[in-house]
């Protein structure tokens, strides 16, 4: 399951201060399906903001079956 999730959370991006109420019904769907979040090679900042009071963060998600080749050997590239 892949995606752009427009989830902040500190959970995979701990430059982020908050945890989303959303990400706990997200890792219960995921649960459901026995996949888990992937973690990639590198993480990198995918949301920019224009608003200095605001972080840049990771939206971009990879969950994946954990016995998968794959799993925490992946990348997200910003483009």
């Amino acid at each position: 399951m892949t995606g752009d999730f427009n989830i902040r959370d500190s959970l995979w991006y701990s430059n982020f201060p908050h945890h989303s109420s959303h990400s706990n019904t997200f890792f219960e769907i995921a649960d459901f399906f026995q996949i888990e979040l992937s973690k990639p090679v590198k993480f990198s900042s995918i949301r920019f903001t224009e608003n200095t009071w605001d972080l840049n963060s990771v939206l971009d998600l990879i969950f994946l079956y954990p016995n998968s080749q794959e799993f925490d050997h992946h990348c997200i590239h910003p483009n």
